[in-house]
């Protein structure tokens, strides 16, 4: 097994994975990683040190699945868009402004 990196998993995935760990060996599971009586009692028998330990020592049977996005084309409302497409508005031409004629009164 390869060791454990950080930045293989995100701070919540490593979080669950400690979490169910802990909560297994607590459950009474086989602890996987081999420590001595004063590693032990240096932990204080505590599930999340211990599963820490496993995991930074890369021997975790536990597997993450990450779903990725699946591919599909635009969808139907999008091409229905892009079919009603109203041609473009002409620009108008850059002459300058002047201004309206007044109304001659008699």
């Amino acid at each position: 097994m390869k060791n454990f990196s950080k930045e293989e998993y995100t701070k919540y995935e490593i979080a669950r994975i400690l979490g169910a760990r802990a909560l297994q060996i607590s459950a009474n599971a086989p602890i996987l990683l081999k420590l001595t009586k004063e590693q032990l009692e240096e932990m204080h028998y505590d599930a999340i040190k211990i599963a820490e330990a496993e995991l930074e020592a890369g021997i975790l049977p536990i597997t993450i699945k990450r779903p990725m996005p699946k591919k599909t084309g635009p969808s139907p409302e999008f091409k229905e868009v892009v079919e009603k497409e109203e041609p473009p508005i002409p620009k108008k031409e850059d002459k300058p402004v002047e201004p309206p004629e007044e109304p001659v009164e008699e």
